[in-house]
Formats: C-alpha cells, structure tokens, sequence
C-alpha cells in the first residue's frame, strides 16, 4: 500500500465535507474493528503454532513404542499414560485446536467484511481526505 501525505495542492483543493454524529459513529466503529482484526490475527497465529506443535508430537509418538508410558501433560502435571491413550488425548487436542482456528477465520472473515462495507462507506463521502488504510 502507498502511503503519502497529502500536497498543499491537493489539500487545499479537498472540498471540507462536515463531520456528522454517524460518519463519526462508522470511523469509531473501523477503529474498534480494526483492533479486533489485528488480535484475531495474533490468537489465530498461535493457534496455528499450537497445531503445528500437536501434529509434530503426533509424528514423534507414532515412532513410539507401543510398552511405552508417555508423559502427557494436562494443566500444570505431567501424567505417564500408555500410549494408545496419549496418542487419543492428542487427537482430541488437535480437533479442538482445528475448531478454534476454523471458528476465528470465520470470525476475522466477518470483521474483514464490515471493515470493508464501512471503507466503501466512508471513501464514498469523504473521498481522499480520509485513510483508512491499515
């Protein structure tokens, strides 16, 4: 994305559009939007860094063997399970994991989507003395 400041020129030309109670209420709105974009982003980011995590120790435990007891940890413990039951216990983490990603790239497609409905809004009444850029 170009980011510039604007010339005299080109400021000097912008017709001064007033500011009404609900421009302001949509310019507020993408603000609140966008913050809730970039922590979706960062949640969905380690989520995603949880599941990479969770399929590595898959692979790890299939190399196992099977009279082995694996240390799996739940909460703050560490619990030595035999490992057709750890190996369950992983692939129920992982599902759970796989939701949560699904759910918050809904939720960051949606925010996506008003933030450009209001873009589209707010450029058509104020045109380039508004940057909405992010």
């Amino acid at each position: 994305m170009n980011r510039r400041m604007l010339t005299k020129e080109d400021e000097a030309a912008g017709d001064e559009v007033q500011v009404r109670r609900e421009d302001q209420d949509k310019i507020n709105k993408f603000s609140r939007l966008h913050q809730r974009e970039l922590n979706i982003e960062e949640e969905l980011k380690t989520k995603n860094k949880e599941k990479e995590e969770l399929d590595d120790i898959t692979m790890e435990l299939e190399l196992a063997d099977e009279d082995d007891t694996i240390p799996y940890k739940i909460g703050d413990a560490f619990f030595h399970l035999p490992l057709p039951q750890a190996q369950e216990f992983l692939t129920s983490s992982t599902s759970r994991v796989e939701e949560e990603v699904s759910a918050l790239e809904d939720k960051l497609s949606t925010v996506k989507d008003e933030m450009t409905q209001l873009k589209v809004e707010l450029y058509a009444r104020f045109g380039r003395s508004i940057n909405l850029e992010t």
